[in-house]
């Protein structure tokens, strides 16, 4: 087994191009082809951390937050970033984040939090835009069905619920192939008619690769003709935050003290009480003041979240009970969520869980 094995199945459950703009996600120390001997799990990589994975014989650290964010020009260790990153190296140990492709998971850091918080019926807060594309493509009579039961193979064809779906016109194509050519239907050199299937599908983008793949290796043409569109439409399970329901509404006090406890938090700042219960709860790890707008408009009751500045709390606007937890508090859950993942997926390797507490914030 080899570091790139892991990587590949972090990647099929958070796809990187799901990462926002800003970040900087993927193996970003190490060769992928090295045999895996273990792998430590962090929310941070920081030297500490590096030298615990040397104690557990670990060439792997899984790490939610990225090491090197901006670029680095120089290692000479003159900064905490540094540090770690050339300890790393000279111990052959590779370095992946995952970080905002986790975040913009339906199963990730969010649903986490959702765990913890026992919130049910559950979905996308911000929802990412430009996810969703279709494929268009013309294919002989009959073969139609044949290629489009390969491209749902791939992936293609799923929306909400449903899968397999597809649209189809009927219609004439015409070719004339050069002297070059070797037509599957038809002679080369002279003009052809041919009945036609027009099959149009969607898919999530990260999976373009493996639709076309499908689709040129199945298409009985030499030359295939298609179209790709990137859609407006929007993914129900590809975004940041998360909206869910608790069983059963709470009082504003006892929300808070109950958030306190399951999320092993011993602070919580938020907003002026609004005298309603809570049932309605948005949930964004790290710094979501940003989506104070969003639910708002979602209509939701209360708002997790971390990083909430002075003037921030004041667009709550009396309609929502804004409660920042922490950055470190919301997102410490999501060592777990992965060490479980891993585990369940690899069974005979060692995975563990960083005991390095990364939280640069104290409290007296």
């Amino acid at each position: 087994m080899k570091i790139q094995d892991v990587i590949q199945y972090l990647e099929s459950l958070a796809p990187l191009s799901y990462a926002e703009d800003f970040d900087n996600v993927g193996l970003l120390v190490g060769n992928p082809d090295t045999p895996l001997r273990g792998t430590l799990i962090t929310l941070d990589t920081l030297e500490e951390v590096v030298e615990e994975a040397i104690a557990k014989d670990c060439n792997l650290i899984v790490s939610f937050h990225p090491i090197i964010f901006s670029g680095l020009k120089r290692l000479t260790g003159q900064s905490y970033v540094e540090r770690a990153v050339i300890k790393a190296i000279e111990h052959h140990i590779a370095i992946y984040a995952i970080h905002t492709a986790l975040d913009n998971s339906f199963w990730g850091v969010n649903a986490r939090i959702c765990d913890r918080l026992g919130l049910h019926k559950r979905e996308i807060l911000l929802p990412q835009a430009h996810t969703i594309e279709q494929l268009v493509t013309y294919v002989p009579k009959e073969g139609a069905e044949a290629l489009r039961q390969h491209l749902f193979e791939a992936g293609a064809g799923h929306i909400g619920n449903y899968s397999e779906c597809s649209f189809n016109i009927e219609g004439i194509g015409t070719y004339k192939g050069n002297a070059e050519s070797h037509p599957t239907i038809g002679v080369p050199e002279v003009f052809h008619r041919e009945a036609e299937t027009r099959i149009s599908v969607i898919f999530p983008k990260h999976l373009r690769r493996g639709i076309l793949q499908a689709l040129l290796a199945h298409h009985p043409y030499e030359e295939v003709a298609y179209e790709i569109y990137t859609l407006e439409n929007t993914h129900q399970h590809i975004g940041l935050g998360m909206i869910g329901y608790l069983e059963k509404p709470m009082e504003e006090t006892t929300f808070l003290k109950y958030v306190k406890e399951r999320m092993q938090t011993s602070c919580i700042r938020h907003s002026a009480l609004r005298g309603k219960p809570v049932e309605k709860v948005a949930v964004l790890g790290g710094s979501g003041a940003d989506a104070i707008g969003a639910c708002l408009k979602a209509g939701c009751d209360a708002y997790l979240t971390a990083d909430v500045k002075y003037h921030e709390f004041f667009k709550a606007e009396g309609r929502l009970l804004l409660a920042d937890i922490g950055h470190y508090e919301s997102e410490q859950f999501t060592k777990l969520l992965l060490w479980e993942q891993l585990t369940e997926k690899f069974t005979t390797f060692a995975f563990y869980l960083a005991n390095t507490n990364t939280n640069p914030i104290n409290y007296l």
